[in-house]
C-alpha cells in the first residue's frame, strides 16, 4: 500500500519510517507546527473566516456528514500558511496527533476526514485517516476540493466547505455499494505497523463506512 508523502508528494510505502526521497518524517511537522494547540474543536476556524451563522451551518453539514456515517468523522481547520507543502504536512500531522473535542474517547483519528484551508493563498487540502484508505482516492479528494474551490476564491468560505463535504458524502456513498457487491476488494491488506511508526494503520474491512439508512442523502 501507497500514500504520497506530505512534502515531496512522491509515493513511499504507508509503512515506512521516512520518506526515501526527501527525509520527512513525523517528526519534521511536530518541529514546523510546534505552536499548533493540539486540543481542537472539529470545525477550528483558528484563521476567523466564518460568521456566526456560517460556522453553524458548516457544522450543520458536519453533523449530516456523521449521522450519515457513524463510524466516520469530518474536521476543518483554516490557518495562514507558508506554502502548500506546509498545508499538506500540517493536515498530515493533526489527523495524526490532535484531539478533537466532540468525538467521543474511542473514535480513532484514523477515522476522520481533515479539510485544511489557507485564508492568504485560498488553498486547501483533504487529508483522510488510515481506516479510509480502501475507500478513497486522491482523484476523490480532489474532486471535493475543486467543487469548492470557486467559492473559496470568491470569499465564500462557508459555501465551499459545504459543498466539499456534501460531495465527499456523494463519494462514500458509492464506494458503501461497492462494497457491499464486493467486499473482499474493500478489505484491508496491510495490518498496522509497529508503534512510533509515521502511517499509524488500522486493519478494518469495507463495513467501515457503511451509510446509516434510516439518514436520507444530503
Amino acid at each position: 500500500m501507497e500514500m504520497k508523502c506530505p512534502r515531496c508528494v512522491q509515493k513511499i510505502h504507508r509503512a515506512a519510517d521516512a520518506c526515501p526521497h526527501c527525509g520527512f518524517t513525523l517528526a519534521d511537522a511536530e518541529a514546523c507546527f510546534a505552536g499548533v494547540g493540539l486540543h481542537l474543536r472539529c470545525l477550528a476556524d483558528t484563521a476567523g473566516l466564518l460568521r456566526r451563522g456560517e460556522r453553524e451551518r458548516v457544522e450543520a453539514a458536519m453533523e449530516r456528514f456523521t449521522r450519515r456515517f457513524p463510524q466516520l468523522f469530518v474536521a476543518i481547520f483554516t490557518g495562514t500558511l507558508a506554502d502548500a507543502a506546509e498545508l499538506r504536512q500540517l493536515g498530515f500531522w493533526l489527523l495524526n496527533r490532535a484531539s478533537f473535542e466532540e468525538l467521543p474517547p474511542n473514535q480513532p483519528n484514523a477515522a476522520g476526514i481533515l479539510i485544511t484551508l489557507d485564508a492568504a493563498s485560498k488553498t486547501a487540502a483533504m487529508t483522510f485517516g488510515y481506516l479510509l484508505d480502501p475507500f478513497l482516492e486522491e482523484t476523490d479528494t480532489f474532486d471535493c476540493l475543486w467543487r469548492a474551490h470557486s467559492r473559496w476564491l470568491e470569499g465564500r468560505y462557508a459555501d465551499g466547505m459545504v459543498k466539499a463535504i456534501e460531495q465527499l458524502a456523494i463519494v462514500l456513498r458509492k464506494r458503501s455499494r461497492q462494497a457491499r457487491r464486493n467486499p473482499a476488494g474493500f478489505e484491508r491488506k496491510l495490518l498496522p505497523p509497529a508503534h512510533g511508526k509515521t502511517p499509524q494503520r488500522h486493519a478494518e474491512t469495507a463495513k467501515a463506512i457503511t451509510p446509516n439508512p434510516a439518514q436520507p442523502p444530503p
